[in-house]
């Protein structure tokens, strides 16, 4: 273990350079440190001396490792810690006199296209939150202007600058995790689980691999040389795009915001995100977090900036002469912002939502079924005996875990998240009893200050519950079976004093019903039967058939008992991620993979390393290799035009360049001779 560790801290200093200078108030206690331990290592060797024996070998071998240890310690840099405090603004006394958020407000201002504030409320209590602006076009403008002269000074920052800058965020949001929790459930209605996982252990998961492997995938990068370029050294460089526009949802408040951020900080640029008008008022807090970590960590505080509003702020950061711009949203929105970015040929990255298929091939029997919940291991709360459950039932019901978390995870507001169950046939009937048993024993309600509620409210309220709805009854008249739910609370109903709609499972969904081909945004698990076709081989080509059936194609994931057959049927799914016995949202634990999708589901990646270089521009660069050769040998090798092409022309550059194709591109002797002969007599012209 400590060789390991030494070689990984000797490779970091190969590729890194040696730690910075130490701090002068740590110098006294490195000094009396160091000395404390040379003075032991040297008792320990005078020891070994004279007695070597195993244990003496090992008492060494331990100091060693222990002067290493703290020096490696006391030698590094240490991270600037950030304290944001959460002021009332963001997290506001709420008592019985605290006004309600009507909903007829956004509607209330006559012909006005758009209100004129962003009115902010907590939807699992209809609290009324407080107001925001509306950015017009010459505040997204100057914010652009900002966030430019800002990344003008930021460009040329060192790895070492921009490790720092995220160290000290990531040292932030862990020391603030649930602050920063509590006010994305306040935003947005999720419950403390669903924060803590879908919002922060992800962003702590992409900082820890941005710090770790940013540079490598940013360094320049050397290429192979032409054929005919052999005295040239090529490669690419990765430079920053400049200032990025970022127009992100409101589903996970803060994982949007700080997602773009730490791709587009470490990337060298600027960036200006356009926040929904759902998820606007946590962007006071995230908001002057992100500037005392700017500045903590000595980087231009207005790199990143801010603008709320409509749709109309949105177009505007859209033709503000931003350099890239990412958008998450809808098809339909994503068509007009990829419209309107043409008009300054801007590129665009497009992530437009999924309706992700889960296959459940006909292999996994009920006896089997507790195999595919060994994958449960990777959710928030799976405990080994489930609530009111008896012990050889609850490991059953960890089979169904996997298919819940992932649709009611955020209340199915996700845009990777499984909303397309295609079970086979065999495992059909004990898979629908196993969910139905968990969703309806799932407890819906406010979710900020109680730990047992499993599902928070629905962000956008009944506007959004409306769609969910329509769907269902779309599927239920085609001959659908509700088993749990689907139904809007209303009257006396506890959940209708808030944006709930209660978890949801819909079986024998037909192929027909607009559920499987609208994307639901929501809380809804619909259940497909897989027909038995005759055996293993046709029963997988149905469920990739039904599976493919979709314009959306972001994510998938299959199970299967043999992990050659689940790796087989996920590799057919059409989707820009997959994944064989684990949820499709796996992949995005792992960092280093990019993230986007296909068809509907829009174009380009954020995420691993494709993310990282999508905000910079490449740029090839060639030189000589050979310039260092002595005695004018370097200048003698440049690059010269052969007097066959020089300018006028002799007649014999045709018959040279044919010559040079035939000798280097040709295959076989004889047609690389009669190159050397084409080249011969075109210089004798």
């Amino acid at each position: 273990f400590f060789s390991r560790l030494l070689l990984g801290q000797i490779h970091t200093y190969m590729r890194f350079g040696p730690p910075p200078p130490l701090p002068p108030v740590a110098t006294p206690d490195l000094a009396s440190a160091l000395a404390t331990l040379a003075a032991a290592f040297a008792d320990v060797l005078s020891a070994a001396a004279a007695d070597i024996s195993w244990q003496s070998a090992a008492a060494l071998a331990a100091s060693l490792c222990c002067v290493y240890l703290l020096g490696a310690v006391l030698l590094s840099e240490p991270t600037p810690r950030v304290d944001v405090p959460v002021d009332e603004d963001v997290e506001p006394k709420i008592d019985g006199s605290t006004a309600k958020f009507d909903a007829a407000l956004l509607t209330a201002e006559g012909a006005r296209r758009e209100p004129s504030v962003v009115y902010c409320w907590d939807p699992s209590s209809m609290d009324m939150l407080g107001t925001l602006p509306v950015a017009s076009a010459e505040d997204v403008a100057a914010a652009v202007g900002r966030a430019r002269v800002a990344q003008a000074a930021w460009a040329g920052s060192t790895w070492g600058a921009r490790r720092r800058l995220l160290r000290t965020m990531l040292r932030f949001v862990t020391e603030n995790q649930r602050a920063i929790a509590r006010v994305a459930v306040r935003e947005s209605g999720k419950t403390m689980v669903d924060a803590i996982f879908g919002e922060i252990l992800v962003t702590c998961e992409k900082l820890k691999w941005t710090i770790a492997h940013g540079e490598a995938a940013l360094r320049p990068e050397r290429r192979p040389t032409g054929t005919l370029a052999m005295t040239k050294r090529v490669k690419v460089e990765w430079r920053p795009v400049g200032v990025v526009g970022a127009i992100v949802p409101w589903n996970y408040p803060f994982h949007n915001v700080f997602n773009p951020v730490i791709s587009a900080l470490f990337a060298g640029n600027g960036i200006v995100i356009k926040v929904s008008e759902y998820a606007s008022w946590s962007t006071l807090y995230y908001g002057r977090a992100l500037r005392a970590i700017l500045a903590a960590a000595g980087a231009p505080t207005d790199l990143v900036q801010f603008v709320t509003g409509y749709g109309s702020t949105g177009a505007a950061l859209v033709g503000s002469g931003v350099d890239k711009l990412i958008f998450v949203g809808s098809p339909s929105v994503g068509g007009h912002v990829m419209r309107a970015a043409a008009a300054s040929l801007t590129p665009v990255v497009l992530e437009l939502g999924g309706k992700d298929p889960f296959v459940v091939c006909d292999d996994v029997s009920e006896a089997e079924l507790d195999r595919i919940a060994q994958v449960a291991r990777d959710c928030p709360r799976l405990p080994g005996r489930v609530r009111g459950c008896g012990r050889g039932e609850a490991e059953v019901v960890l089979a169904a875990q996997v298919a819940c978390r992932g649709v009611f995870q955020n209340m199915g507001q996700n845009c990777a998240g499984p909303e397309r169950f295609f079970v086979a046939d065999a495992a059909y009937a004990g898979f629908c009893s196993r969910v139905g048993a968990i969703a309806s024993r799932l407890k819906c309600g406010p979710p900020l200050d109680d730990a047992e509620v499993d599902c928070g409210a629905i962000t956008m309220g009944r506007r959004q519950m409306g769609h969910y709805q329509a769907l269902v009854d779309d599927a239920v008249s085609k001959g659908a079976r509700l088993l749990v739910g689907g139904y809007t609370p209303s009257g006396d109903d506890p959940l209708a004093a808030g944006s709930f709609y209660p978890p949801t499972v819909i079986v024998d969904v037909p192929e027909s019903a607009d559920i499987l081909q609208t994307e639901i945004f929501g809380p809804i698990m619909c259940v497909v039967r897989v027909a038995d076709c005759g055996g293993a081989a046709a029963n997988d080509d149905e469920a990739v058939r039904l599976a493919n059936n979709c314009d959306f194609a972001l994510s998938s994931c299959a199970f299967a008992q043999s992990a050659p057959r689940a790796r087989a049927v996920a590799a057919r799914l059409e989707a820009g991620m997959s994944a064989s016995n684990d949820l499709e949202g796996s992949t995005y634990l792992s960092q280093s993979l990019p993230f986007g999708g296909r068809k509907q589901s829009g174009f380009d990646r954020f995420a691993g390393i494709e993310g990282l270089r999508g905000l910079t521009t490449p740029r090839a660069v060639c030189d000589d290799a050979l310039e260092w050769l002595p005695f004018g040998l370097g200048a003698l090798l440049r690059t010269a035009i052969p007097p066959p092409l020089q300018y006028p022309s002799r007649g014999g550059g045709f018959d040279f360049a044919s010559g040079l194709i035939e000798l280097f591109y040709g295959e076989g002797v004889s047609l690389k001779l009669r190159g050397v002969a084409k080249l011969i007599g075109a210089a004798a012209k």
